[in-house]
């Protein structure tokens, strides 16, 4: 399979791009990989990059967007954080995946069982880690459906799983409401944004429909929500 040029890039929106995305992870929970020369899209990459989708992804071993939406070489951006956080560093290379590089859909991905998730819960101090698990307290916070103060850690698997929701929404969240960039760019229709979740176990990754913006309706909908 080829990788993506400036023609094929041009001819996708974001409801396409999305649609590529559940294609290509329906292959991969299958295990039916598109068979790639992968030299061969290094070498048909090496004047340029025209990236149909950009993940926000963590930087988990066992969470590669390019493996879980069977995507190639030149297909997708993959910008990997711990606990899939949102920083200015982390909006400024969405800004440009999406304004100069023309990526058409941007993912915030979270996955099951994030140790970065799980250290926020305990409230875990280590160095310069601190401050990047700071950035998900406010999905331990906000989590309302474990009232027991003694459940509300990382030994509650669902106490988890609840905060790892949580955090990607406010991630989706953060991202249009800190880049007007992006923002106008949603609301033209030129880019479309959307939260999902990893399965580790299944493969399978779930996206998260209230948080899907693509038009200026729905983008009042969510950043209104904020």
């Amino acid at each position: 399979m080829k990788t993506h040029t400036s023609e094929t890039q041009a001819s996708v929106n974001p409801a396409l791009a999305l649609q590529f995305l559940k294609e290509g992870n329906a292959r991969f929970v299958n295990n039916l990989r598109v068979s790639r020369d992968l030299l061969q899209q290094a070498n048909q990459t090496r004047d340029g990059q025209w990236p149909f989708a950009t993940i926000v992804s963590c930087i988990d071993s066992r969470t590669s967007a390019e493996l879980i939406f069977d995507q190639g070489l030149g297909d997708i951006f993959s910008v990997r954080i711990a606990g899939n956080v949102i920083n200015t560093d982390i909006i400024g290379s969405l800004e440009f995946a999406c304004h100069v590089a023309g990526s058409k859909l941007i993912v915030v991905l979270g996955h099951t069982s994030c140790g970065a998730i799980k250290g926020a819960c305990d409230h875990v101090e280590l160095g310069n880690l601190t401050e990047l698990l700071s950035k998900i307290q406010p999905a331990v916070y906000e989590e309302n459906r474990t009232p027991d103060p003694a459940a509300r850690n990382s030994r509650n698997a669902a106490f988890v799983e609840n905060v790892a929701d949580l955090n990607v929404r406010r991630s989706v969240r953060s991202i249009v409401n800190r880049s007007t960039i992006l923002e106008h760019m949603i609301a033209a229709g030129k880019v479309g944004i959307i939260g999902g979740k990893h399965d580790l176990a299944s493969g399978a990754v779930t996206f998260f429909d209230d948080t899907w913006l693509y038009d200026e309706a729905s983008m009042r909908t969510i950043a209104g929500s904020h």
